[in-house]
């Protein structure tokens, strides 16, 4: 299968947006940036390049970038401080409760067996966690027209409604809630149950 992401992961910071930190950092329930989270986790899953780790950075203690393209996690070796995993969300090589933050931007709809990405995630959060989606809303005719981009470029994505994706976190016994992130793209989060992250983890 062709390597879209490997291709492009030289060009991909430059012609892809750079996320908001402060909107990420405050739907995640991270501590600002003079009081970071020193001895807290955040995994940020199917995280390429590390645009989005390299901002969110500064408010914890511990961030670990995983994708399955070795371009992009090229890319992610170059910033200080991130620690590039090669993995599939579906299989992730960490202990159960091991993230006290999950973040996934723009990236599901690249994964195949999202469901089952989905559950890993869930085993990965620990009780008192929080993990959030960023995703397009394929509801939108401009989401529509990318989605039809993308398989004309024969990228095997699937865009998931925040409807399907919540529905996949409740069958796992979670309450999952949506929120829009501005007109093209929305958060679908999920707390797992537990005691709330503090400055001091």
């Amino acid at each position: 299968m062709l390597d879209h992401f490997g291709l492009l992961a030289p060009l991909y910071e430059r012609v892809i947006r750079p996320p908001d930190a402060e909107a990420l950092r405050q739907v995640l329930r991270l501590p600002p940036r003079e009081t970071p989270c020193e001895a807290c986790w955040l995994l940020d899953a199917g995280g390429g390049t590390g645009r989005v780790a390299a901002r969110l950075r500064p408010y914890v203690g511990h961030y670990v970038v995983v994708d399955l393209s070795h371009g992009m996690l090229r890319e992610t070796a170059h910033k200080d401080a991130l620690s590039p995993v090669r993995a599939r969300v579906q299989r992730l090589p960490f202990a159960d409760e091991t993230f006290h933050r999950i973040v996934v931007v723009d990236a599901l709809h690249h994964f195949d067996e999202q469901a089952a990405a989905i559950v890993e995630l869930l085993r990965v959060l620990r009780p008192g966690g929080r993990l959030v989606f960023e995703e397009p809303d394929i509801a939108t005719w401009r989401v529509k027209l990318i989605a039809l981009a993308e398989k004309l470029a024969l990228m095997p994505s699937h865009f998931l409604s925040s409807a399907e994706i919540e529905a996949a976190i409740r069958v796992q016994g979670y309450h999952p809630w949506t929120q829009r992130r501005d007109p093209l793209a929305l958060w679908v989060g999920v707390d797992k149950p537990g005691p709330h992250l503090t400055a001091a983890g």
